[in-house]
């Protein structure tokens, strides 16, 4: 998508400079054509490309059945529990294999959330009652932190985690230590009143006593 941003501004500002140019022997080109061409047919072509890319890509996402690594993922207010193959859980910490593939089973026990590690690839909903498979590669070892990127009440803000790849020959091993290593949820801080959340007592109270109804 950044390509595809960069060649478009590359042209804009190329037939810009061009028409700055001293138009010596040069023919008028019709109103007709530059809205035609400039204002509907380029426009179809780039978004086009550009769908069908966004397409191509977000169906790589989703898992095949060939896929090794599984782990579950429950979306909660406001965290996020790991459950892997052999029963081990994590809470904000998830433990992949770096090298290859590897698919996360995202659902949610509340609201709807979104999981999303930049460095990795594209973000999924975690939806209450469905289970949405998605694939992602951490190409080598190291901590790659991520953010649930749909507003989900007052606790979406420090709704984040860290994917930590380990290498391959290690990563059963690095399950194992984790194993056990459940944790009670984080604390929230409590909900303060939002700013007009007394409005409309207050205009009851002044409409009873103006009108003189109890």
């Amino acid at each position: 998508m950044l390509g595809g941003a960069v060649a478009i501004l590359g042209l804009v500002l190329a037939v810009a400079l061009y028409a700055l140019r001293e138009r010596h022997g040069l023919r008028d080109i019709s109103a007709r054509r530059v809205l035609v061409g400039w204002g509907l047919v380029f426009p179809l072509v780039t978004l086009a490309l550009l769908m069908g890319f966004a397409f191509l890509r977000g169906e790589q996402l989703f898992a095949r059945s060939s896929d090794e690594a599984v782990i579950a993922v429950r979306a909660e207010q406001w965290r996020w529990v790991a459950i892997y193959p052999g029963g081990g859980q994590t809470i904000n910490t998830i433990h992949v294999p770096a090298g290859r593939d590897f698919t996360l089973e995202l659902t949610s026990g509340d609201v709807i959330h979104s999981f999303w590690v930049p460095r990795l690839g594209g973000k999924m909903d975690a939806v209450p009652g469905k289970t949405n498979r998605m694939v992602l590669h951490a190409d080598k070892p190291g901590r790659y932190r991520g953010v649930c990127a749909e507003y989900c009440g007052i606790g979406h803000a420090p709704m984040q985690m860290v994917v930590i790849a380990h290498p391959a020959e290690a990563y059963a091993a690095a399950l194992a230590e984790q194993a056990g290593s459940f944790e009670p949820p984080p604390q929230v801080l409590n909900p303060r009143p939002a700013p007009a959340a007394t409005i409309i007592e207050q205009w009851r109270d002044y409409l009873l006593d103006l009108t003189g109804i109890e």
